[in-house]
Parts: structure tokens; C-alpha cells; sequence
């Protein structure tokens, strides 16, 4: 009687296991296949479901990793050129320093104000001016699981300073005397002389020992199209001028990204790139300013939303101080008042950017908020040229140089000259092309004066812009500003490691180069994003959108 109540007891076991796996499988098929043709779902059960129905834990698990893939969010973005090498110490294209950030870190990093924080340092001090001492996370696995360790960091350095590998980075390191690991997950460094890039310089991306320690050529080490690294992605496959899919990282030392996937399109054409956000086929785009006044609907809106912050650049009308035109300030002071700032940000930007009025960054530590932006005084103007010898008989006359390739420069010299004109100033125009324009006017000194621009990094040096110094040929101080002062606080700035310190020298900087007018500081474009507004958690901040990624959502 036992044993028949027990294969009974199995019986009815089996058929509520069968009845269990059939009402699954029924909503299963609801979700999935309810717009199937009949002869779609007769052949999904053929050869998929009759022969899993014996087996409900198999027929379990790849449905789950149905929903899985189905439900993988993926962050849909554009780059319009091909990476080089995925290697962070050699990645000197765009392209390259794109998808590397998102694969290798950094000991530190730049946090959302632009401030140095730690990254796969947990933590660091000075023992010395000179004495770097900094403790390494050891929660941190490379992405095929080996653990991260101070030797991943020297072995980083003595590639970097290697002569066989050749990089943009090296300079950076001039002032470390040396790197030494004192145990597993604690670096001293040491510096020549107290430098105040002494955090910035380690926030190039780490490489691993245990890959590279046998590499003969990491120049074309098969590392760089293959790279392992520490970042919250992974990189899926690397193909030359094909797409690029990065996989989040599971074991990613912050806690895996919520987004599961980013999916880089190659759209070598900005028009592509504008065609397929207004189509929703990206989630992230910029926009110039002209497609963001006029070239977007209230449907485009209704889907993106639109960020703009000041991009780290900045555009000037530069004056060749040898030049006996431009020795007295007061021509220079004249040139100042008689353009309107404002009035190019509207014409060239359609209000899509800012006045510029030194040379850091708005908002960054060194910027000075005391200095005011200069307002356009075409009577005072006219006074100061009165006073250096020139009037309506014998206008100020002058000539700037600039490239072609640069619609929006060669318009802001038209909007210049056009300006200049109502103080009785004569400003003619000469666009060249690129190299000839750097070849023969640029780096020869040949000019009266030129329109360019300078991209900015978040830590401003000073030193080859504006010391003396680099007025040499081959130097950046191309317009030869000579300000003992400057230079002198220049070099005091060098050799601070206090960051605050530095930002009094740095303002300071600002505030007597604003005076002096080696350039007259015409406007800073804004950087103008899309994002779709299915990704929640957005913050924009001074550095942009991207400093927290990890914590991004798209609701569907």
C-alpha cells in the first residue's frame, strides 16, 4: 500500500511538473511569440520546445538567457573615425582615447568638477614635496580576472619612458625620478623637484604585466587590437573601420554599469551622424549650432534632450608683439574696445557659446571671475587711437591671417573687420591654406596678426603659451609675449603641490594677462549634446555627462 500511495505520490509529482512547465511555457510563448504565424510557432515547438519540455530546468535556463539578451539595454553612440590602437599610453587619435577611457583607468581621474580624484588609487599623500605615496584598491580584477597590483603600475611607467615606445605622454614624465613598488598595492614616486601635475600625470590608463611582461614590440603588439584592461567595459571585437560593441564589466571594481552594452557606430559623415539621431538610431549626438537653432523639429525635442556647457577651447585675434604696431597698449586697448564680443557669439554660434576674456578655462580653478568682460566703447576707442597718432586722415591699418577649412574663422574675421571699421580701423584679411599658413606665417613669425584658437586641458600650464621662453621658434608663444612678472609666477606655479596655492598664482596669471592684451580673447564655442530622454540619471557638470556613466538607466 506504501509503495503504491508513493508511485502514486510520483505520479501526481510528475504531471503537476508537467502542468507547471506548460502554463510557463504557455506565457512564455504569450511574450515572445504572440505575433508568430502558426507555421512560425509550429516550427519554434518542432525543434526548440518538444525537445526541452522533458527537461524543464534546461528549457529554464535558456529561456532566462532569452530574457537576458532581450532585455540588454544598449547605449547607442557615433565616431566618425577608426581607432588606431587600444592601448591607452600610444592612443593619440580621438578615436583611440574614446574607446580606451571606457577599457583602462587611471590612478586618478578627474571628478564631475574638473577636481583630481582617486581611481584605482584608493588613496595617496605627499610624505615629501618631492614623495608620492599611493595606495592601490585591491578589489580590482584586469578583465580576464587576474588581479590588479603595483607591478601592473611600474611596468606602466618604464613602458611609457621606454625610448622603443614611441608616444605623446612621455614628456609627462619628465619630472619623475623614479616609481617603486614598496609592496602589492602601495606605489612610492618620486619627483625631481616638487611638480604640480604631480596627480594628473597618472591618469593615463594602467596596463597589465602578466599580458605584456613578454612583449617584444608593444608598438604593434597585437595587444593594442585586443587590449585588456580594468574599466567598466569590455571591448566584444575590434575590426578597422567596423562598429565597436563594449560588453559592461561584471566584476568591475565600482559595481557593473546598469547599461549592459555601448555600441560605437562608424558614421565617418557628421550629416550621417545628424541623419541617424533625428531617425533615433543614437542615443548621444552633438550638434553644431546651426542644426541645434534650425535644423531640429518639436519632435526632435520631444525625444532629446539638449545640453550645452562651454567647450574647452577658445578663439583670439593674436598680435606679433615685435611688431612696432602693436608695442604701445593703447592700440591694443583700442582693438578691444571697438569689437563687440557678444556680437560674434550671436552671429557665429546663433547664442550657442560664451565671451572669452582670458586664458583659462570659465569655471575652473584658475579662471578669474574679478576680471569683467570688456564691452565694446567705439568712442573711447577712437580717443585711444587719437592719443597713439591715427585718426580718420591715417586709420590704424593692420592685417590678420587665418586658415581655409574654417568657415566660422574666416566669418569672425569678416564680423572683425566689418566691427573695427566704425572705430575708422582698416583690418584686411588673408586666408591661406593649413600648412602653408604654419609653415610660412605661423612658426616663421611672419604675420601683423592671426586668428586661431587653442583647445584647453582641465589642468592649465601656462608655461607654453605664455613664458617667455617659448617665444623661440618651435615654441607656442607664438604672438612673443614677454612679461617678466608672468614668468616669474609661472615657474612658482611649477613647483607648488598645493592646489589651492596654484589657483591664487593662476588667477592671478589671468587677471595680468587679460590687462596686457597679447590677444584680444574673442569667444569660447559651446559643446552642444543630445541625449535621449529614455537615459535617466543624467547630471551634467563642468567635465560633461559622462562622469557618471555607470549609474545611467534607459527605460524602455
Amino acid at each position: 500500500m506504501k509503495e503504491k500511495n508513493t508511485e502514486r505520490k510520483k505520479q501526481e509529482n510528475l504531471l503537476n511538473s508537467q502542468k507547471d512547465n506548460w502554463n510557463f511555457q504557455e506565457y512564455i510563448s504569450y511574450l515572445f511569440f504572440q505575433n508568430w504565424s502558426d507555421e512560425s510557432c509550429s516550427f519554434f515547438y518542432a525543434f526548440f520546445y518538444k525537445k526541452t519540455i522533458q527537461y524543464p530546468m534546461k528549457f529554464l535556463t535558456v529561456i532566462l538567457l532569452i530574457i537576458t539578451y532581450i532585455n540588454a539595454t544598449t547605449l547607442n553612440l557615433s565616431m566618425s573615425s577608426s581607432p588606431s590602437r587600444l592601448n591607452p599610453i600610444l592612443a593619440n587619435d580621438s578615436a583611440s582615447s574614446e574607446i580606451s577611457d571606457w577599457l583602462f583607468n587611471g590612478l586618478f581621474k578627474y571628478d564631475k568638477n574638473g577636481n583630481p580624484t582617486v581611481d584605482l588609487a584608493l588613496s595617496y599623500h605627499f610624505e615629501t614635496p618631492t614623495e608620492l605615496i599611493v595606495k592601490l584598491r585591491e578589489n580590482v580584477l584586469w578583465h580576464d580576472n587576474v588581479p590588479f597590483t603595483s607591478k601592473d603600475v611600474t611596468f606602466t611607467y618604464e613602458k611609457i619612458v621606454d625610448p622603443k615606445v614611441f608616444n605623446s605622454i612621455k614628456s609627462n614624465f619628465q619630472q619623475v625620478e623614479s616609481v617603486k613598488a614598496i609592496d602589492d598595492y602601495t606605489i612610492e614616486i618620486i619627483y625631481k623637484k616638487p611638480y604640480f601635475k604631480a596627480i594628473e600625470t597618472w591618469m593615463v590608463g594602467i596596463l597589465p604585466y602578466h599580458i605584456l611582461k613578454n612583449e617584444e614590440n608593444l608598438m604593434t603588439s597585437s595587444f593594442n587590437k585586443n587590449p585588456i584592461g580594468t574599466g567598466s567595459y569590455k571591448l566584444k571585437e575590434f575590426k578597422v573601420g567596423s562598429d565597436i560593441e563594449l560588453i559592461a564589466n561584471e566584476n568591475y571594481f565600482e559595481g557593473k554599469p546598469n547599461i549592459d552594452k555601448i555600441l560605437y557606430q562608424f558614421l565617418p559623415d557628421p550629416n550621417t551622424s545628424f541623419l541617424y539621431l533625428k531617425q533615433k538610431k543614437l542615443d548621444i549626438g552633438g550638434l553644431t549650432p546651426i542644426q541645434a537653432d534650425r535644423q531640429i523639429d518639436d519632435n526632435f525635442k520631444e525625444n532629446y534632450s539638449i545640453i550645452q556647457k562651454p567647450s574647452f577651447a577658445y578663439s583670439y585675434l593674436g598680435f606679433n608683439l615685435k611688431n612696432e604696431k602693436f608695442k604701445d597698449i593703447k592700440i591694443r586697448q583700442a582693438l578691444s574696445l571697438a569689437i563687440d564680443r557678444q556680437e560674434l557669439v550671436d552671429i557665429l554660434f546663433f547664442g550657442y557659446g560664451k565671451v572669452c576674456n582670458g586664458p583659462f578655462l570659465p569655471d575652473s580653478f584658475a579662471f578669474n571671475d574679478e576680471v569683467k568682460t570688456i564691452k565694446q566703447d567705439i568712442k573711447k576707442a577712437k580717443e585711444l587711437l587719437k592719443e597713439a597718432g591715427y585718426d580718420e586722415n591715417n586709420p590704424f591699418t593692420f592685417e590678420i591671417v587665418t586658415n581655409t577649412g574654417n568657415d566660422i574663422r574666416i566669418n569672425a574675421a569678416q564680423i572683425l573687420q566689418y566691427q573695427l571699421q566704425k572705430a575708422g580701423i582698416v583690418m584686411k584679411i588673408r586666408v591661406m591654406e593649413w600648412q602653408a599658413f604654419l609653415n610660412t606665417v605661423v612658426h616663421p613669425r611672419n604675420f601683423e596678426a592671426v586668428l586661431l584658437g587653442w583647445s584647453l586641458a582641465l589642468m592649465p600650464d601656462a608655461y607654453p603659451l605664455w613664458h617667455s621662453s617659448s617665444s623661440k621658434l618651435g615654441g607656442f608663444n607664438l604672438v612673443s609675449y614677454n612679461n617678466p612678472k608672468v614668468d616669474e609666477l609661472i615657474e612658482k606655479g611649477m613647483d607648488t603641490i598645493n592646489r589651492d596655492e596654484l589657483g591664487t598664482i593662476y588667477k592671478e596669471i589671468f587677471k595680468i594677462i587679460s590687462n596686457d592684451l597679447p590677444y584680444l580673447f574673442l569667444y569660447i564655442p559651446d559643446g552642444i549634446t543630445t541625449v535621449n530622454k529614455k537615459i535617466k540619471n543624467i547630471e551634467p557638470s563642468f567635465v560633461g555627462i559622462m562622469h557618471n556613466q555607470k549609474d545611467w538607466i534607459i527605460e524602455e
